[in-house]
């Protein structure tokens, strides 16, 4: 890897003496959290349901309005659709939507479109179908919508009012009907949010129901919506803190069969679920669903009460997710082969062969291994369908959106966006995004940077430490894992594991001295997808290390270990 390291606090030499809550402090003030309200707002999160509109920079109004509105539905017996979308950020916001209509007795279907054959988001066809078969008065979306203004405009026409609930960024012209936005939250926050809402009304009231009378149901909601909140990789600050660090206490006690045949597939113990396992194991198997087959499976696994159904279905979104990981292997295999040996700064491949689902993925890879902004086409006879992910300081849906006269449609994320083109329009399209990553993105931009909390002496990391840091977390998307370097570290010991041979195991000692009952402190470390350095270092070589630090637990047995980041030697 042998990447920049860009070590932003303090250094702690050998001979210094610092404290855990020194070291938690300045992992604090790294983070930008320097005075005692906001460091104590990070450590001790509110409760979600404490959470008020202007939390999550939601409008009250607008909000009301949509209270307004489904109960009115509810109370009316009309027939109500929520409209999701496939990945995992879309199903769960779907089924926490769902199941709160539902259990608020409305006439409520859930729908996800058919990622070929409909695609993103409100479609004609898609409507269409919904209209013959359910006949909506009310449709309400969940984690898109905001730039489907002639869709809403073709709903309105057929007697059908919608209320978008979504958190992409807002297009110069919106939808005209309700709009419940923000980009603070997800989309199952949003839907969470709009859901607790409802679950605090008079509907709720004159049900006779109250939050206290069914936390399980709450905190299966709470649930769901950090899943989303973690798969769809929103900075874990602010709001999305809260779901998420109280959605994962609820999801690791909660009892739902979906949820438990999920976990059980994936090998994951529900009891100490976090988010590496949300998004390495529990999210791709959501997503697979809607990448090469279709997302209400995955949505009827969250939603079913059928221990039997639950466990046949779980194993088939475990069967698609292995087929969706090979599939994505083989296609980014190929595109490589299409990337120019002279890069660029922005990648654009387009092939007649890739599948829709996977290209977000496979953009995804591009992106990793050449440190560039990558736009992954699936070229079709007429229309192109493409996901684009970015670097760090390149807003890649703000470039899309400055080639809009030659897109059908376009949405996302600064980091991540797709959009639907005319085959025609490729080739210029692929121009325009060129020359604009060209001007836009600096040399200094393609240089890939480990963000590095502080240099300590390897005899500073200890279990009370662990503990310490346990106080931060949950780690994710803007809130890393804090990540310490340790120089002139000794080898003892390097083997290759993994089935493959990818990965290096080592073993590593620091002769330094910084409290009397430590010395020759060593550790087992394991660097993923370092392999290649096998044999390269030797027993009693001196390196650098940068790593996380993590507990491993086997066997009920608890053991420190290092997460290698990098390895200068």
């Amino acid at each position: 890897m042998d990447r920049k390291w860009d070590v932003v606090g303090k250094i702690i030499n050998h001979k210094s003496q610092i404290t855990n809550k020194e070291v938690i402090r300045i992992l604090l003030n790294n983070r930008g959290l320097k005075t005692t309200r906001v460091t104590a707002a990070f450590l001790s999160p509110l409760n979600p349901s404490r959470l008020t509109a202007k939390d999550v920079d939601i409008d009250a109004r607008v909000l009301a309005g949509a209270m307004r509105r489904i109960e009115k539905a509810i109370q009316n017996k009309e027939s109500i659709v929520v409209y999701a979308d496939y990945d995992a950020d879309g199903i769960t916001a779907g089924a926490v939507m769902w199941e709160t209509l539902h259990s608020l007795g409305a006439r409520v279907m859930p729908y996800i479109p058919h990622r070929v054959e409909e695609g993103y988001g409100l479609s004609i066809k898609g409507l269409d179908s919904v209209i013959e078969n359910f006949r909506p008065t009310l449709i309400i979306t969940v984690d898109h919508g905001i730039t489907a203004r002639e869709k809403v405009a073709y709903a309105k026409e057929k007697g059908i009012d919608v209320i978008v609930t979504d958190h992409h960024v807002k297009p110069k012209t919106l939808p005209e009907c309700t709009i419940v936005h923000t980009t603070k939250l997800s989309g199952a926050g949003v839907s969470w949010f709009v859901c607790h809402e409802l679950l605090q009304g008079q509907t709720l009231k004159e049900k006779g129901l109250t939050l206290t009378s069914d936390k399980e149901f709450t905190d299966e909601l709470l649930a769901l919506s950090a899943i989303g909140t973690i798969a769809d990789l929103l900075p874990l600050t602010g709001p999305n803190r809260s779901i998420a660090k109280f959605g994962l206490e609820a999801l690791r006690s909660i009892r739902r069969v979906g949820l438990a045949a999920l976990i059980s597939e994936a090998g994951l113990d529900q009891k100490s679920i976090g988010t590496y396992e949300i998004s390495h194991m529990i999210a791709p198997r959501l997503n697979a669903a809607g990448r090469i087959e279709h997302a209400l499976d995955a949505l009827r696994l969250l939603c079913t009460h059928n221990a039997e159904k639950s466990e046949l279905l779980a194993k088939k979104l475990g069967l698609t997710n292995r087929e969706r990981q090979q599939m994505t292997m083989d296609t980014t295999l190929h595109a490589r082969g299409l990337v120019p040996k002279t890069l660029r700064k922005l990648i654009f491949v387009a092939h007649g062969e890739y599948n829709q689902g996977i290209i977000g993925l496979v953009a995804g890879r591009l992106t990793e291994e050449y440190w560039r902004p990558a736009v992954v086409v699936s070229r079709g006879e007429l229309v192109s369908k493409a996901s684009a992910r970015s670097i760090p300081g390149f807003n890649i849906i703000e470039s899309i959106r400055q080639c809009s006269d030659i897109l059908v449609d376009a949405g996302g994320h600064p980091m991540a966006a797709g959009f639907t083109i005319e085959t025609k329009n490729l080739e210029l399209l692929k121009k325009r995004l060129t020359d604009i990553a060209e001007r836009t993105i600096d040399e200094d931009m393609l240089r890939r940077t480990l963000r590095i909390d502080m240099e300590i002496p390897l005899s500073l990391v200890t279990p009370e430490l662990w503990q310490e840091l346990q106080a931060l977390a949950p780690f994710g998307f803007g809130n890393p894992e804090p990540v310490f370097v340790s120089k002139k570290v000794k080898v003892l010991d390097t083997r290759l594991v993994g089935n493959d041979g990818k990965h290096l195991k080592l073993r590593l000692s620091s002769d330094d001295v910084t409290m009397k009952q430590l010395s020759n402190v060593s550790f087992d470390a394991i660097a993923f997808s370092f392999g290649s350095l096998y044999g390269k270092l030797e027993p009693g070589q001196q390196i650098d290390v940068a790593y996380t630090i993590d507990m491993n637990v086997w066997n009920g047995s608890r053991k420190l270990q290092l997460k290698i980041k990098d390895i200068h030697y």
